[in-house]
């Protein structure tokens, strides 16, 4: 079952690519949040992706946070980050294999991968957009400015 614009975001727990938890609901009563599920670290479509979050991170606003997950390992995750210079969390749904993309309803079973999926989740942790890519096809990041802006 997949989750769907106006569902109460599932809260989740995962490692970053410092070995630190991260939960999404820390962030509730505090701040958007847009979580971005990505297949694989060092990939090309999925650096250009997360190139562009990167360099646009402040255009979301000072009220967002961006949360990055795939099913590579923290360590995959901090060696990709410091080589590209990612700021913002990495999770890791390495293990159990792809749980959180399972219960987002993006995750490719028989490649074992994420699908490219974002959610756009508000301050209540309320689903107030989402998209869902093919794995060769890139997101565009005004997309998101667009959604947050509607918030």
């Amino acid at each position: 079952m997949a989750v769907e614009v106006g569902d109460v975001a599932p809260d989740f727990e995962l490692t970053d690519q410092h070995g630190t938890p991260v939960r999404l609901s820390e962030h509730r009563g505090r701040h958007n949040v847009v979580v971005v599920f990505f297949p694989l670290a060092f990939s090309g479509v999925c650096t250009g992706e997360l190139g562009a979050i990167r360099d646009e991170l402040e255009s979301l606003g000072r009220d967002t946070r961006v949360l990055a997950v795939s099913v590579d390992s923290k360590f995959a995750l901090r060696a990709w980050a410091d080589k590209e210079g990612y700021t913002f969390p990495l999770l890791s749904d390495f293990w159990p294999h792809g749980e959180v993309a399972r219960t987002y309803g993006v995750f490719d079973a028989e490649l074992g991968v994420a699908l490219r999926g974002t959610f756009i989740i508000d301050r209540e942790g309320v689903v107030r957009w989402k998209v869902v890519h093919p794995l060769p096809e890139a997101r565009d990041i005004d997309e998101y400015r667009k959604a947050l802006a509607a918030l």
